[in-house]
């Protein structure tokens, strides 16, 4: 199975390279890159029937003469379609020999999505098809085309036919109707019918699934025994008492199982997932109060310099009162401050250290470090908290993530750490109040938002791309803030922050816009992370429906942060989906409709180092598969003495190997 891939005919020097570069260096690597989506050609949809944001296929004839434009860099051509019950403009980028395949009265199979442009529904850059069959669809490999990709795997298929050993124990494969692994491997890429490939990525995502969580088990077993921090009984009831705020139930439950964990000899190793506004903050500083009280150091590293400096201010607020001291060592700090930042560190002269990635370089020693708190944790893989926990005497780790994850699903991401969810919201805390704004009532939004800066509140406008672009019909923060600035709010004070800012220009502005030098921030994403303004009350998000559902979430939760009424403005025309967050705040429903709609490889829009592969793909948001896998690996590992269990526990060892090879050298 591991044969070369020059015994792949059609496999050249440079499609050598290309493939290697996308790190598919082996038949098994070629087939093992499973499709990311398929084109169903077998059935057309009318074109009366499209709809914006979905794919479909599409039999038309050509209505008209295709045209060509040049707009900057990019050669734009168009042509109207018809099939009899709608004519709609399809339009394609950068493809010049495009237009002589579009004749006036060709008849063609389309593939692509509709998206309204300019006020009017179009098939944006769709494929012409030649036959009618479900067509494997690839991340794009540099150098590859997608046709020649197909090839490939078809060929590398044929090399390897029959010759994937099917290790899965047969009791499994009866007990959850799971199909042979070779027709699985078929089928997932070339399959004759929809439920031979359901059957085939649900044969393969439970394998892969099962093994993964069975091999995290077997790696945090494999995870030194730490030192048990003498922390004082009771000391979490005390911590609540020391607050302004009386605690919600959730808080002192997740309080509860963390001084659990702190005083056991095995380190901790918790995430503690909820909503935005729950008081996860609070928790990680019980959880480092009672670290320090304990004797050993407590460091927090979150993953920008703003949001690294708003939690050391609070945490000099609560800490330095009680006589324990607090540090910041952050990347943009000059040479004499890393170096003073440092011996306090090294000297124990500092008891709570706050950072960013700064605390994890090698020069950084701790006198006795004690506990880690990882903030928002969907920024760091499995190796940067590994990193941490390597900078004391296996010190305990705390993960908070502000990303409400799906319970089943976060069983499998963090399938290395015990799991606590902040399930409540403290009272008084008012729910944003959202709303879509179709284009024809822009103004009035306008209206409201200058009402609200004049009340002394402010405002985010938060748009998907930085700079103007041809390619995508989208407003960019550049456009958005020079109307905004010259003509509609100009009598407001608007500031522009996006990513390719330098980033100590880019905190300086968040700072200011903070300390409420300016009413408007016009922005990218960038602010999705880091950024506490309780004076924010109005969130307003351009092209709304280009963002994922939980990431619509995530920025919403920039405001409703103080004592005032916030709303969010989602501009874009209404759809189903974007109707949900007008009827709830609940992050994890979200969440889980985000995931079911975009599958989980999307939801997080990154692949976590340790993470799935092939089977995390294919899930498609199966969270009763997740279930299932997640409940046969705990049964495996009560009995692993069994023939079955032992299968596995092999199985895992070998899948995993260098993962485990790794723990167990350090």
């Amino acid at each position: 199975m591991d044969l070369p891939l020059s015994e792949v005919k059609g496999i050249g020097p440079a499609r050598l390279k290309a493939l290697a570069d996308a790190g598919i260096t082996s038949v098994r690597e070629l087939v093992m890159d499973l499709p990311r989506e398929y084109r169903d050609l077998r059935e057309s949809t009318p074109l009366c029937e499209a709809k914006a944001g979905e794919s479909a296929a599409y039999r038309v004839q050509v209505a008209g003469d295709a045209t060509e434009q040049r707009a900057r860099r990019l050669l734009i051509t168009r042509v109207y379609v018809t099939d009899g019950t709608e004519t709609l403009m399809a339009v394609w980028y950068n493809q010049p020999w495009l237009k002589k395949q579009l004749p006036r009265g060709r008849e063609l199979l389309l593939y692509g999505k509709a998206e309204i442009r300019r006020g009017a529904l179009q098939l944006v850059s769709p494929t012409i098809e030649t036959g009618e069959e479900i067509l494997p669809v690839y991340k794009p490999i540099p150098g590859v085309p997608q046709k020649v990709f197909r090839q490939l795997v078809e060929r590398a298929l044929a090399v390897c036919e029959g010759q994937w050993p099917d290790e899965l124990p047969e009791r499994l494969k009866r007990k959850y109707g799971l199909c042979e692994r070779n027709f699985a491997m078929r089928s997932a890429h070339f399959p004759e019918s929809r439920e031979a490939l359901d059957a085939a990525r649900r044969r393969i995502a439970f394998e892969e699934l099962l093994l993964y969580q069975v091999a995290l088990s077997l790696f945090r077993s494999g995870i030194r025994t730490g030192v048990p921090l003498e922390i004082p009984q009771g000391a979490e009831a005390e911590y609540w008492k020391r607050l302004r705020f009386p605690p919600t139930g959730a808080q002192k439950r997740v309080l509860l199982e963390i001084g659990k964990d702190m005083r056991a000899e095995r380190p901790m190793a918790r995430l503690v997932q909820g909503d935005v506004g729950c008081g996860k903050t609070a928790i990680a500083f019980g959880a480092m109060l009672m670290a320090v009280q304990a004797g050993a150091q407590a460091a927090l590293m979150a993953p920008t310099e703003v949001l690294a400096r708003q939690h050391y201010e609070s945490a000099r607020e609560l800490f330095e009162p009680m006589g324990i001291s607090v540090g910041i060592l952050t990347g943009s700090m000059t040479a004499k401050g890393h170096r003073e930042a440092h011996a306090a560190i090294a000297q124990g002269d500092w008891q709570v250290i706050i950072g960013t990635h700064a605390l994890i370089t090698e020069k950084v020693q701790y006198a006795h470090l004690g506990l880690v708190v990882t903030d928002e944790q969907h920024r760091f893989g499995v190796r940067q908290r590994s990193m941490l926990g390597e900078k004391g005497d296996s010190p305990n780790v705390l993960v908070m993530s502000a990303t409400p994850i799906p319970r089943t699903l976060s069983l499998i991401l963090y399938g290395d750490l015990d799991i606590s969810i902040v399930d409540e919201l403290p009272p008084g805390r008012t729910p944003v109040r959202t709303r879509i704004v179709p284009p024809d009532k822009r103004e009035d939004m306008y209206g409201f938002l200058r009402r609200e800066v004049h009340a002394g509140r402010q405002v985010y406008v938060v748009c998907p791309l930085v700079e103007e672009s041809e390619a995508v019909e989208a407003v960019s923060a550049e456009q958005v803030y020079a109307e905004l600035s010259e003509k509609k709010l100009k009598d407001l004070r608007v500031a522009l922050v996006h990513g390719r800012q330098k980033s100590a220009e880019k905190d300086e502005i968040l700072e200011q816009f903070r300390r409420g030098e300016w009413d408007v921030l016009v922005s990218t994403t960038v602010i999705e992370v880091g950024v506490n303004v309780p004076n924010a009350t109005v969130m307003v998000i351009e092209n709304a429906e280009r963002f994922g559902l939980a990431q619509l979430h995530q920025l919403r939760g920039r405001v409703g942060r103080g004592s005032f009424e916030s709303w969010c403005f989602l501009m874009a025309e209404p759809n189903e989906r974007l109707r949900l967050l007008t009827k709830t705040n609940d992050g994890f429903k979200i969440a889980q409709k985000d995931m079911e709609l975009r599958g989980p490889g999307e939801l997080f829009g990154y692949r976590q180092s340790g993470t799935l592969d092939a089977g995390l793909g294919a899930l498609a948001g199966d969270t009763a598969l997740l279930k299932l896998t997640h409940d046969e690996a705990r049964e495996i590992l009560r009995h692993p003495e069994e023939e079955d269990a032992r299968k596995i526990l092999d199985l895992a060892r070998e899948t995993y190997a260098d993962k485990l090879n790794e723990i167990a050298m350090n």
